[in-house]
């Protein structure tokens, strides 16, 4: 898996981390100190990248929590079978299949060019659609 360590407290707005082994962007994030001699609590909220659920995390600010390598890559529009798009890897030709997300039906066609991004190795995510002139 393509993920590397940061600490909870180093987990801003807008960073990626993963929480039940699922990519998710942190939302917010609320930090507690506790007593003289306690460590600072980090409350982590964040939304699934892939599925858009909602997760929270507690935990010591100086511990470690998995953050995922998004890749960001471009590709095409094959062909389009309902909700599931086909699509080619301008770089590498790969062909494969993504689900549209309910924000993005409208605005994919084929043969269009698209925005995916492959999070820690494994998901891919189809985020953007550029529009053909």
């Amino acid at each position: 898996m393509d993920v590397k360590q940061i600490e909870a407290k180093q987990a801003k707005k807008g960073t990626y981390v993963m929480i039940d082994n699922v990519p998710c962007v942190v939302i917010d994030l609320k930090i507690a100190s506790t007593g003289k001699h306690g460590s600072a609590k980090c409350r982590i909220i964040a939304e699934g990248i892939a599925d858009g659920r909602r997760r929270e995390i507690t935990l010591p600010g100086n511990s470690k929590i998995p953050s995922p390598n998004v890749d960001k890559r471009k590709a095409q529009i094959v062909a389009v079978m309902g909700d599931m798009a086909q699509l080619m890897d301008l770089e590498t030709y790969e062909v494969f299949e993504l689900r549209i997300p309910e924000d993005l039906k409208n605005d994919v066609v084929e043969g269009a060019e698209a925005e995916y991004w492959v999070l820690a190795g494994r998901d891919k995510v189809l985020v953007k659609v550029k529009k053909s002139e």
